[in-house]
């Protein structure tokens, strides 16, 4: 589902879901390779904590993502009314925007604008009715944050950066009485500190993410310690949501330690949702199991993600309360199928009001307790039977990043019991777990009709827009018949779906540990091709798709068919189609493009790319395209079809190519680009190495 159309309200003191109309500007996602890398989280998870209570008049600058001057647009919506005014958001602009009616103004999102000056966020002190600012992203220097905010009384929502040279001791009085009215606080933190927090003494929500190198430009190693004025000890006893996400690095862990050491002297008692995503291992600390212990005793949560390292093998989860759950992570836990079971589902527990299971790396949780089980066993169906049936309404399911091989029999395959889920709005699976358990002698394989055309030695084959009837059309010819088809036929309204290989790893993840030695595919996966990726296209609604480590994909001829019935279809990422070494299905997704009005994010990662004329020729197509990245070990690339594809592309923020192209080129095609972007007096996120 769309993240930006989620939107949760507390409701009796528990946190529930309602849909409410909302003017969207750009997707929640900020950095090309943050955005588009294959992940194994649940990204709707951060709307929701953040967009939860969102009412009233509404203004946004370029948008969380833009990081781009041109085509920038302000949306602007009063209540019910949705006037689309887009505008650049220039210096001036934005300036006179705020002026003439700042004062209307409840909500204001400047998020993502790095190109506006710090005088010019200053601007934001005339809005003095907002109640809720977004200015990450921007540049603030304590005294000018302290400004903006001694000028908003009204203010209950704030999101800020926290850069290196904060001093909290700098903030006036004014501003101080502000924030101790804030009730949400998003705080993305760039340098060891407690940033506002500890001023923020009516705290409901605090969202806080670590971006915290461990060096400096220079090289020297930071330290986790506080700087000087950052020492002031936060104040939680509001608190009713607590969530981190941390970076890869130790000074993040080390300062996210100084957050929870608080929090484990005294558990607030309104406590419903607490949320740690940390990259890698974390080692449990005596501080964070007392705050464990106290929470288990002393509140029932709705919403809980903790480190691997701090549930397994852990009785943790036996002991712990919950109300109405609304969302679980166990992402790589060792958790076993009885013990989720016994620990989550057989526990009393009434799991209907469960919105989001992350079963991510939970290679056994769908497999009895067994030692000598291996992770290429097969499932237990049993188990996973019983967990649909106890989380009937689940909107997000994340099973992606093990093995989950279905056995033999009719109504065992897991795609026959995900079948029952018909809420379901987002959707992570390994590729290995739509596979058919066994091949069937009744049936042929189907394939698309854009795949029955003769392959003869040496002959080519032009893949394009199907001349004869559509195989899915219900009326033109027999329908597919295998499981994932079937799945995919009972969640028509799927909004989001991940089919990665089990045995996946990107070469540029984002909050993931790299792993540089990638494992073959798994073996059932190599049943999996262009007819399951072309049963893809009965999903009306998709709007994000990510395809991962297929081996079987020979022409690609299931992208076109994604490519002419999904037309809603905003994100798309792609990695290791096909035989490794080859890119056979070039043409498919040429013609894929040129059916995609609405994309706006692409990610390509694929040895032995050519990214070549015909490639951005079939890209421009994509009028709405906004990012770009390109990962391709030993790829090539075309300079002039670049600079041709980006002066056809008005729209895209970010051009990330990273090919095996030498340095001279890539630096030589950077400058060109820099040069076209200054003439127009534009500027663009561009990496080219």
């Amino acid at each position: 589902m769309d993240p930006t159309a989620f939107i949760c309200s507390s409701v009796d003191g528990r946190l529930g879901c309602c849909h409410l109309p909302v003017v969207v500007n750009g997707s929640p996602w900020t950095w090309a390779c943050r955005s588009l890398s294959p992940r194994f989280q649940s990204p709707w998870v951060h709307t929701w904590l953040w967009n939860c209570g969102s009412r009233g008049n509404c203004l946004a600058f370029g948008g969380a993502t833009r990081l781009f001057h041109r085509g920038c647009p302000i949306f602007h919506s009063r209540l019910a009314e949705t006037p689309d005014c887009r505008w650049k958001a220039s210096e001036d602009k934005v300036k006179r925007l705020v002026t003439e009616i700042g004062r209307e103004v409840q909500q204001l999102s400047m998020a993502g604008c790095y190109w506006l000056s710090g005088s010019t966020v200053e601007h934001v002190a005339r809005c003095r009715g907002l109640v809720k600012v977004n200015l990450s992203g921007c540049h603030l220097t304590s005294l000018r944050l302290s400004k903006v905010l001694s000028a908003l009384q009204r203010l209950r929502s704030l999101a800020i950066d926290v850069s290196p040279g904060f001093d909290a001791s700098q903030l006036s009085g004014e501003c101080k009485a502000t924030l101790s009215r804030v009730r949400e606080l998003k705080q993305t933190l760039y340098t060891p500190s407690y940033g506002v927090v500890p001023c923020c003494t009516s705290l409901e929500k605090l969202l806080l993410y670590f971006e915290i190198l461990d060096r400096t430009r220079e090289g020297a190693v930071l330290s986790g310690q506080l700087m000087v004025g950052q020492s002031n000890v936060p104040r939680y006893q509001h608190l009713r949501v607590f969530y981190a996400r941390l970076a890869p690095g130790y000074i993040n862990q080390e300062v996210v330690r100084l957050y929870l050491a608080v929090l484990s002297d005294r558990t607030p008692e309104n406590l419903h949702a607490f949320l740690i995503s940390v990259p890698g291992s974390f080692a449990e600390s005596g501080a964070t199991k007392n705050l464990l212990e106290s929470m288990a005793r002393n509140v029932a949560l709705d919403a809980l993600q903790l480190p691997k390292s701090w549930l397994n093998g852990s009785a943790l989860l036996q002991h712990m309360k919950f109300s109405s759950p609304f969302y679980f992570s166990f992402s790589r836990c060792a958790l076993s199928g009885g013990h989720l079971i016994r620990r989550v589902i057989d526990g009393g527990r009434d799991l209907r009001s469960l919105a989001g299971l992350n079963l991510s790396g939970c290679a056994h949780c769908l497999a009895p307790d067994s030692l000598l089980r291996k992770a290429e066993d097969d499932i237990d169906s049993g188990i996973l039977e019983t967990l649909v049936a106890a989380c009937g309404n689940l909107r997000h399911l994340n099973l992606s990043a093990a093995h989950h091989h279905s056995p033999e029999g009719p109504g065992r395959h897991l795609c026959q019991l995900l079948a029952r889920l018909c809420h379901l709005r987002s959707l992570s699976l390994p590729v290995c777990a739509v596979a058919d358990s066994a091949p069937r002698a009744d049936r042929a394989p189907v394939q698309p009709a854009t795949h029955a055309v003769p392959r003869g030695f040496g002959k080519k084959v032009r893949i394009g827009v199907p001349s004869g009837p559509d195989p899915f059309s219900g009326q033109a010819g027999p329908l597919p018949s295998s499981v994932f088809w079937s799945l995919l036929k009972s969640v028509p309204f799927l909004d989001r779906l991940e089919l990665i290989g089990s045995n996946f790893s990107s070469a540029m993840p984002r909050n993931e540990p790299a792993i540089r030695n990638s494992l073959p595919p798994c073996g059932r996966a190599q049943s999996v091709g262009d007819s399951e990726v072309a049963a893809i296209g009965q999903l009306a609604f998709l709007r994000h798709l990510t395809l991962a480590q297929l081996p079987s994909i020979l022409t690609g001829s299931g992208l076109v068919s994604i490519g002419l019935q999904c037309q809603q279809l905003q994100s798309l990422s792609l990695a290791h189609l096909g035989t490794m070494g080859k890119v056979a299905y070039m043409s498919a997704l040429s013609d894929m493009l040129k059916h995609c009005r609405r994309l706006k994010d692409l990610r390509l990662e694929q040895p032995y790319f050519s990214a070549n004329a015909q490639f951005f020729q079939a890209l421009s197509q994509c009028s709405a395209l906004q990012r770009l990245c390109l990962v391709s070990r030993s790829g090539t690339l075309q300079p002039e079809a670049v600079l041709a594809f980006m002066a056809r592309c008005l729209h895209v923020v970010v051009c990330h190519l990273f090919t095996g192209e030498s340095l001279s080129t890539c630096r030589s095609l950077q400058q060109s680009l820099l040069r076209s972007l200054s003439l127009q007096q534009q500027t663009a996120w561009l990496s080219i190495p």
